[in-house]
């Protein structure tokens, strides 16, 4: 069985474009953090969406958003110009979940952005009450 599913923000905004067969595919990569290390590191993992899910990706999704992942691994190879063969391990992403975006300022406020697919950030007042 290969299946993956990863949670982590996006390092750049994401690139979309449709191939010469008329497939959307929308590539990014995925910075996710490692929980058993004594220093904060993170693994950065290429992801490969396709079809209408590429689309929304490239459309709604930008460098800080915070991602859920599941897919699958897949390593390809090529044969570079220079005549090398290199090797390309990526996600190929079966969904993806739009779980936040990065705040610009550390108050949590709902998104303004429109974005339907995104949760709402929910913020504790002082005295530690839920707000609903």
């Amino acid at each position: 069985m290969n299946k993956i599913i990863l949670c982590g923000r996006i390092v750049r905004d994401p690139e979309f474009r449709v191939t010469p067969s008329e497939k959307s595919v929308c590539t990014f990569t995925l910075a996710v953090d490692r929980q058993f290390s004594a220093e904060k590191e993170a693994d950065f993992i290429n992801i490969v969406v396709w079809g209408k899910a590429a689309e929304l990706c490239g459309n709604s999704l930008s460098k800080g958003h915070r991602l859920l992942v599941d897919g699958r691994l897949q390593i390809r190879n090529y044969i570079a110009k220079n005549g090398e063969k290199r090797y390309v391990t990526e996600v190929i992403a079966n969904s993806v979940e739009f779980i936040e975006k990065r705040e610009s300022n550390s108050n949590v406020t709902e998104e303004k952005s429109g974005m339907e697919g995104f949760g709402k950030a929910v913020a504790f007042d002082e005295a530690g009450d839920i707000p609903f």
